[in-house]
């Protein structure tokens, strides 16, 4: 079991515990499938949701949160039944708007892992307005399930009233919903390519600026990003941040970071590259490599 989790292990029940710590292993970053989900529930004999809210100090445990030393957990469920953890990273120094939220965590790792849906977000303090505001984004997102520990849970609508979204952008395919921009670059860099196809995942309707980041390890291990935009555009996702988000649930050091690749659209109406590096030089003294495509 990884060093990190060894004192939020305490805080489930010992049945839980015991069926947990198996899956808990060097490699583990946070996502249980449906079966492994299901094993927990029947070894601690509890119901899933009760089993759930119970998991959140493992997701909290992923959390690196230099500045408030607030440790937020998130689980996200997607439509396959599996489930996706995720925490807030703060970057040391910097300005509060390049930190990543709990729930924006735990929903790009389901992205980035292939879900088209969430239907589930446990978490375990209410979700803030950003939040509430990028969770709004996702397909059918208004129909997402909340649930807080001694709460009960409520649709997001619940929790925000007559919101605004895609739909008054005149957007019609949300975040996580399947589409792919197509771009034209030959290259037989590894690290360019897995670039391309995250760039190409990426969700950019309002500005076009399709874009993302590959980060590269020392020994090898790539960590990549999207951008993922938002109709209330504040509230959109980084592809640096949601890297380095990433990386952390992975338990690598920021100091691992040995390369960065940013990847975005010619087309796009603003580009990424400014805020990538800034984000970047915080974490890291490297250079970022930056490459714009056209798209086909």
């Amino acid at each position: 079991m990884q060093d990190r989790f060894i004192r939020s292990i305490t805080q489930l029940p010992t049945p839980l515990a015991d069926a947990l710590i198996p899956m808990l292993h060097q490699n583990f970053a946070g996502h249980i499938d449906a079966q492994q989900l299901a094993t927990l529930t029947s070894a601690s004999k509890m119901t899933e949701a009760e089993v759930l809210l119970a998991l959140l100090p493992i997701a909290a445990a992923l959390a690196k949160p230099p500045i408030s030393e607030f440790y937020v957990g998130a689980i996200a469920k997607g439509k396959s039944g599996d489930i996706y953890m995720g925490a807030n990273l703060e970057l040391p120094g910097e300005a509060l708007f390049h930190s990543v939220h709990a729930e924006q965590s735990a929903i790009s790792h389901a992205w980035l892992s292939g879900e088209s849906q969430i239907v589930d977000i446990i978490v375990n303090a209410s979700p803030c307005g950003h939040c509430r505001q990028f969770m709004n984004e996702l397909v059918e997102g208004s129909k997402i399930s909340i649930h807080l520990p001694a709460q009960e849970s409520h649709p997001l609508a619940y929790y925000l009233p007559y919101a605004f979204g895609p739909k008054d952008l005149n957007v019609t395919s949300p975040l996580m919903a399947k589409q792919q921009t197509e771009f034209a670059l030959d290259s037989a860099d590894p690290m360019i390519i897995e670039g391309l196809d995250h760039a190409g995942l990426s969700y950019a309707p309002y500005t076009q600026s399709f874009a993302a980041v590959v980060l590269e390890t020392h020994d090898g291990a790539t960590y990549c990003g999207r951008y993922a935009e938002n109709a209330a555009f504040n509230p959109s996702m980084l592809p640096m941040q949601m890297a380095l988000s990433n990386l952390a649930r992975h338990n690598r050091e920021f100091s691992d970071i040995s390369r960065a690749v940013l990847i975005e659209s010619s087309q796009g109406k603003i580009s990424l590259v400014g805020a990538t590096m800034d984000a970047l030089h915080t974490v890291a003294a490297i250079e970022l490599e930056h490459i714009v495509v056209d798209p086909v």
